[in-house]
């Protein structure tokens, strides 16, 4: 064995790459709750939400395990060009109708008719079809039936007259009820993507993910306390509890049928969800302010 072999020398001298190494910075990217925000204006929405700095891909779908989570306040994003549109027509002389009209024609232009699409394919699909295969293959074909047809025609009808009965009988209070309903409609729909699994094994409820339970309790949370304030600006405490016990009857029977019908859920589902879900909170408020 060589001399010293296995001895130390002396004190260890550090590598100069020890020197250099440094402890990786604190992630300096956006906030998580932020990103989801944005993924969530971009995923439901048509308007232009730039990437956000150190986003890396903004196009990329969103995951919806944690995304949804911020659903609420996306909701109120996009619901506020409507809600403006509903108080603005009236205030310049346009009569309630005429503002409602509007209101609707602006949540349509935001969204890109999303949800209402949705509504017409669920509506084909679920009326037209005998057997879960036929109705997923009827939902997916991009042409309107009557029972489409027929379901728009309602959905824009129950909600142009809720809309403009609303800005009758509450005034500018219309556009905090538009606000929460586009709120609260848009948490309720995310029922389906928890309880049921995807219907198609290549569908974009596939794709996306399910939100985890604690996306959906964070969700929830966040709708709560945008009820809430819409309480404190002026809404019925009451109305509001009945708009969300509404909102949730609906997205109860929308899911259970979807269940029944087509064994699970699909984005069709989804926005048919939204849709009556919003149908039922409206309708709530109404009961809830007299004439």
């Amino acid at each position: 064995m060589a001399e010293g072999a296995g001895l130390s020398a002396g004190p260890a001298v550090p590598d100069e790459a020890d020197d250099e190494f440094e402890p990786p910075p604190p992630d300096s990217g956006p906030w998580p709750p932020l990103l989801d925000l944005a993924a969530c204006l971009r995923f439901f929405s048509r308007l232009p939400v730039p990437a956000l700095p150190g986003e890396g891909d903004a196009h990329a779908t969103p995951d919806f395990r944690t995304a949804p989570r911020m659903l609420p306040l996306a909701g109120l994003v996009i619901g506020l060009p409507a809600a403006l549109a509903l108080v603005g027509g009236v205030k310049l002389g346009l009569g309630p109708y005429i503002a409602a009209t509007l209101a609707l024609a602006f949540a349509t232009l935001v969204t890109g008719a999303l949800h209402e699409d949705g509504l017409a394919d669920v509506a084909d699909g679920f009326g037209g079809g005998a057997t879960p295969a036929r109705r997923l293959e009827i939902m997916r074909d991009s042409r309107i039936g009557a029972y489409g047809t027929a379901a728009l025609i309602l959905s824009y009808a129950l909600r142009i007259g809720a809309l403009a009965t609303l800005a009758d009988r509450a005034g500018w209070r219309a556009a905090l009820a538009v606000l929460a309903v586009a709120a609260l409609s848009r948490t309720a729909a995310l029922w389906p993507m928890c309880r049921l699994g995807p219907a198609r094994p290549d569908g974009a409820a596939h794709a996306v993910g399910r939100p985890d339970p604690a996306t959906h309790a964070t969700a929830w949370a966040l709708c709560l306390v945008v009820l809430a304030l819409a309480g404190l600006l002026g809404l019925p405490w009451h109305g509001l509890g009945l708009a969300a016990l509404l909102a949730l009857a609906a997205a109860w029977a929308v899911t259970r049928l979807a269940g029944r019908l087509i064994g699970g859920q699909s984005g069709d589902v989804v926005g048919a969800c939204q849709q009556i879900a919003e149908i039922a909170a409206l309708l709530a408020l109404l009961i809830a302010i007299p004439a």
